[in-house]
């Protein structure tokens, strides 16, 4: 067998290799990789990537040598979970940068990183004063994790006392022309209701290149001719507007009646009206 066709079918063979130990591994190997899980990451592609192009070295022996280091952090994993101590010393463990919106030096030298990478770091988190932040710490997996103080972190609706409603996951009911009967089948619809809301926003299911359903039941596309502009979902629009134009009536109801019981009645059922507004007017405004 040639030299260059040798190397190909082993190359090949050893990618199937290093792809089938790493989905073992799990995502974890690939998402946050620890000291060790690292060093041992490294040397699998070296010695892969070694025994692929030397023709003159044994496979087997190649294949042995990437399963042994691949053994070691599935070990040290399983031990790292009984012991805290194991864990700590392989792992590492957070460290902090920004306390109370002071910087610890000496934190910073201990991790070897200076000022400007720390400043780079806090950019990232669409953070760009110390003073803002609360808590800063650089996990182990050499991400920086940032608490900013209360009166700099944006407003939620717990801190309006607002309900809201919980999101479901939006669901993907069309791709690539072709119609997914799962999904559909997931928010309890079916063909005959997506090719009414399709006609509704005037296209046909070829011209769609993407069309999901959000949490509110409505259908958004995207067509394969982005010249081609489609309406938004006016569901949400049209219920706030048709709430509001009965408020408007029971006030006009309350000034053109003489009768003061139903006057009375009209108003309060118009503020009653007015204040279910205030309430949703944030969910049906497109």
């Amino acid at each position: 067998m040639p030299d260059w066709l040798d190397i190909i079918l082993r190359s090949l063979f050893f990618l199937v290799v290093l792809f089938l130990i790493t989905k073992w591994l799990g995502k974890k190997q690939i998402s946050q990789l620890s000291f060790f899980e690292y060093v041992t990451g490294i040397t699998i592609g070296s010695v892969g990537a070694e025994v692929a192009t030397k023709v003159e070295t044994s496979m087997l022996n190649g294949v042995l040598s990437i399963l042994t280091f691949a053994l070691a952090p599935f070990i040290a994993g399983l031990i790292s979970m009984k012991s805290k101590a194991f864990r700590d010393f392989v792992e590492g463990h957070g460290t902090v940068f920004i306390k109370d919106g002071k910087v610890m030096e000496d934190n910073l030298k201990k991790e070897k990183y200076t000022t400007d990478e720390l400043l780079e770091l806090l950019r990232r988190k669409d953070v760009y004063t110390v003073a803002d932040v609360e808590f800063a710490v650089m996990e182990t997996t050499g991400d920086l994790s940032v608490m900013l103080k209360k009166e700099n972190q944006p407003l939620t609706a717990k801190d309006l006392d607002l309900a809201v409603p919980s999101i479901k996951e939006t669901q993907t009911v069309i791709m690539d022309g072709k119609i997914m009967d799962e999904p559909l089948s997931t928010i309890g619809q079916n063909r005959n209701w997506l090719k009414t809301e399709l006609g509704k926003l005037g296209v046909t299911i070829e011209n769609v290149f993407l069309g999901q359903v959000n949490s509110y039941g409505e259908l958004t596309v995207d067509l394969y001719d982005d010249k081609l502009e489609v309406p938004s979902p006016q569901e949400r629009p049209l219920v706030l507007a048709t709430m509001k134009k009965c408020q408007a009536d029971l006030e006009l109801f309350a000034l053109g009646t003489e009768n003061e019981e139903a006057k009375q009645l009209y108003v309060r059922n118009s503020e009653k009206l007015q204040k279910a507004i205030d309430k949703v007017s944030y969910i049906l405004k497109s």
